[in-house]
C-alpha cells in the first residue's frame, strides 16, 4: 500500500458508476480523448447500467465494439478534499484506487490530485 495525501479536491461527475463482475459482456464505445495521462479508457456499457469509463487492462476484446471483463471492476470515484490521507493499492492510466484512512471509503482518484505522503509526516 502506498500512503498518499490529497493535494487538490476531487468531485465525481458520475453519480451512478458502472460496476460489473469478471466475465460480464460489455458493449465498448469511444476511447477517451483528452488528458494525455488518462490514456486507454473506454466508454463501456453493461445491461441495466449507465455507461462508464473502463480501463483497457480489464477488457478482453472479442470484437471492436464488444469485450468480456477480465476482472471485477467499479468506476466509482472517491470524492476527496485537500489534506485527507489515503492508501492506494493500484494505479491504472492516470488514476489510483484509494481508500480514505479516516472512514475506509474507497474509489478512484486522479493522480494529479494526490501526492505521496512522506513516512515522517503521517498523522
Amino acid at each position: 500500500m502506498t500512503r498518499l495525501i490529497v493535494a487538490a479536491p476531487h468531485r465525481s461527475e458520475y453519480p451512478n458508476p458502472i460496476t460489473f463482475e469478471a466475465g460480464t459482456h460489455l458493449t465498448v464505445g469511444e476511447r477517451f480523448e483528452g488528458d494525455p495521462g488518462w490514456k486507454d479508457w473506454f466508454l463501456c456499457s453493461a445491461t441495466g447500467q449507465e455507461a462508464g469509463w473502463v480501463p483497457l487492462q480489464v477488457l478482453e476484446f472479442i470484437r471492436k465494439d464488444a469485450a468480456v471483463a477480465l476482472e471485477s471492476y467499479t468506476a466509482r470515484e472517491l470524492e476527496v478534499d485537500v489534506g485527507e490521507v489515503l492508501e492506494s493499492s493500484r494505479v491504472l492510466n492516470g488514476w489510483a484506487w484509494c481508500v480514505r484512512v479516516s472512514d475506509n471509503a474507497s474509489g478512484w482518484v486522479p493522480l494529479n490530485k494526490i501526492r505521496t505522503l512522506e513516512p515522517d509526516s503521517a498523522t
